[in-house]
């Protein structure tokens, strides 16, 4: 398939590539265009604009930071409703509000392009071994006819429902992990405290029904207190309004979140906001006297 790819960020970039690596002709573009580089360095084409990327193209993959980063790639001045033409499907795996996604889909509907909403988990590690989770919501036969794309960039590929299904279920998957990075971190808090060699902890615990990706890929984080960029901690907080916009909108009640979105204002608030997500341990740790 001919594909353009919007969004050459921690996970675009390898996205790009491993849907190179599936056989496809890929065009990428970047608002920071020396971002396109290493993917044009292993055989990509570049567009001048969104528009020109959308030219053409089978289907045109857009992974972006926001709502409004969607709406400025798409709809935009030289944005791909201008190139779009009918036939062709838009994959978007950036994490946005599901009204917002329903809302530019049918502006694109209007030139016969279709809208597939699949947002991923699985974080840069992920990204580059293609290994991402992916929540798909769309039309059944759109998203039969990206499959193949889909399926090069991930591993975990499930189609939930109609348009706007995959932004709600990756909220679900944002709520849950809120719960998981704060337990761990307490768990963590509690081992130091105690004088525990929390190396061990890990080991021990990860065999257990305590285990989980957090606790096996970023406890470390929390026990030497840095923490690498993986996830930025601004992006989750970014993921938790819109679920807690979504729980607003349908009665729903989350206080975990909530309790994590506080936090994360904190750490905003004093620059910690390019950190990965794990820094929520840096509350914990303070509040147990350890920093």
């Amino acid at each position: 398939m001919k594909v353009g790819f919007a969004g050459m960020g921690t996970m675009g970039a390898s996205m790009a590539l491993n849907i190179m690596k599936a056989g496809h002709d890929v065009t990428v573009w970047n608002r920071t265009r020396d971002r396109e580089e290493p993917v044009a360095a292993q055989g990509a084409k570049r567009a001048a604009t969104p528009q020109e990327l959308a030219q053409g193209k089978d289907v045109i993959v857009v992974c972006v930071s926001d709502t409004p980063d969607v709406e400025a790639v798409v709809l935009g001045e030289n944005g791909i409703l201008q190139g779009a033409s009918d036939g062709q499907v838009l994959v978007d795996c950036s994490t946005i509000s599901p009204d917002g996604t329903r809302r530019m889909a049918a502006q694109l509907a209007t030139k016969g392009v279709k809208w597939v909403d699949a947002p991923v988990s699985g974080g840069p590690e992920g990204a580059a071994k293609a290994t991402l989770t992916i929540m798909v919501g769309g039309d059944a036969d759109d998203v039969e006819r990206v499959r193949p794309i889909l399926e090069a960039m991930g591993k975990n590929v499930t189609h939930i429902g109609p348009l706007g299904a995959g932004q709600v279920t990756k909220a679900i998957n944002q709520v849950i992990i809120s719960g998981t990075y704060m337990s761990v971190a307490e768990g963590v808090t509690l081992g130091l405290k105690a004088g525990l060699d929390m190396n061990k902890v890990v080991k021990a615990l990860s065999g257990g029904a305590a285990a989980s990706w957090v606790l096996d890929n970023r406890a470390g984080n929390m026990i030497k207190n840095e923490y690498p960029l993986g996830f930025r901690s601004k992006l989750h907080h970014k993921d938790l309004g819109i679920a807690l916009e979504a729980a607003r909108q349908m009665g729903a009640t989350l206080p975990v979140t909530a309790l994590m979105a506080q936090l994360e204002n904190g750490l905003i608030s004093r620059g910690k906001g390019d950190e990965d997500m794990s820094c929520v341990a840096r509350c914990f740790r303070e509040l147990a006297g350890i920093d």
